[in-house]
């Protein structure tokens, strides 16, 4: 029983912490990594050890208890609750466009180059919004170029590189203004590929001109470095310097933005993280058009994927008729976004 009460303390003063310092104190990137469907599990498996605690005063106290802390956690959860009960989509004006988004995973330099386009081609989408064109070289990232090979596979696609980051739209492109640190037109591809985070693409379709965000947010930790060495933990707190510095420039430039909009990519971030929360107060989260429980992107173990790193959130002049994961068939670790959309008058 005082083990049980113990845990329900250490569970609960774990989640304020959460709710506290996630996305506010770099250290927390560190606990954030943990699976979201943790804050399901815990107070479950408290609530059903709870019910065979003998001492009625002490479950009368202790099941209420863990109960909150089960309500306070769910948001946490990344649980996609319109799944049980699909609401259809509100009504939309326009041809519906598709959209897809993927972390290719050092693009094809990892796979075989013909399947890896015959995947992108069997996407057949209007916008491609794609992360990850590089290669990893000597324990490092490096500059690759193919976009010959990328405009011949894709000749009615205009093509829109900074480095690391690669957008086709089939409709014109208007412009495509910086977002994010500044970044010289002749800057080296290694600085490029640091600062250059977010990708902003207007589109014109059909007359009305449309903002794709192209999104790879710093990942938080280097696998490499041992957790009992400071240069693991000087890896953390340099990314969350160079995420915050990303998520603010994002959030700043759609805020002001007055077309319609799409953000999508790989983030990151999984939804027990606070990063996301400035994003998710301001922008539909796509995941209502999903028919996923507990859509996930990365992560794969048993047959599911853990954690959803990847996103997309629309401005409300968007409806997202779907929304689903893709199967990479093993040319990443990410699984594709799919997108069907259509805007609203």
């Amino acid at each position: 029983m005082r083990l049980l009460a113990a845990a329900t303390g250490l569970w609960a003063a774990f989640l304020l912490l959460d709710l506290v310092a996630s996305g506010r104190w770099w250290f927390w990137l560190i606990p954030g990594l943990a699976p979201p469907l943790l804050f399901l599990a815990v107070p479950v498996a408290l609530l059903a050890l709870g019910w065979t605690v003998p001492a009625p005063p002490v479950r009368r106290w202790l099941v209420p208890a863990v109960v909150a802390l089960l309500v306070a956690g769910l948001p946490r959860t990344g649980l996609n609750w319109t799944a049980l009960v699909p609401v259809p989509g509100p009504a939309a004006a326009g041809p519906a466009l598709t959209v897809f988004s993927w972390n290719t995973e050092y693009w094809d330099t990892t796979d075989d180059p013909d399947a890896f386009y015959r995947f992108l081609h069997d996407r057949d989408a209007d916008v491609y919004l794609l992360q990850e064109y590089l290669a990893w070289v000597r324990e490092t990232h490096a500059e690759v170029d193919e976009l010959d090979r990328i405009r011949r596979e894709f000749p009615g696609h205009r093509v829109v590189v900074a480095g690391e980051l690669v957008t086709l739209s089939r409709f014109p492109v208007l412009a495509t203004p910086p977002v994010g640190p500044e970044v010289a037109p002749d800057a080296p591809w290694a600085e490029t590929f640091t600062k250059r985070k977010v990708l902003r693409t207007d589109v014109d379709i059909h007359g009305r001109a449309v903002s794709f965000y192209n999104v790879h947010i710093p990942v938080q930790v280097d696998t490499r470095e041992s957790v009992f060495g400071g240069a693991f933990y000087r890896v953390v707190r340099e990314a969350d310097a160079a995420r915050r510095e990303q998520f603010a420039a994002l959030e700043r430039d759609a805020a002001a933005n007055p077309q319609p909009l799409l953000i999508a990519g790989d983030f990151n971030t999984s939804p027990a993280m606070g990063d996301l929360d400035p994003l998710r107060a301001r922008f539909h989260d796509a995941r209502s058009a999903s028919g996923e429980l507990y859509p996930g992107s990365w992560g794969g173990v048993l047959g599911t994927d853990w954690w959803r790193l990847d996103w997309a959130f629309t401005s409300r002049t968007v409806s997202v008729q779907r929304y689903a994961f893709v199967d990479a068939l093993g040319m990443s670790d990410h699984r594709g976004q799919e997108l069907r959309l259509a805007l609203r008058p």
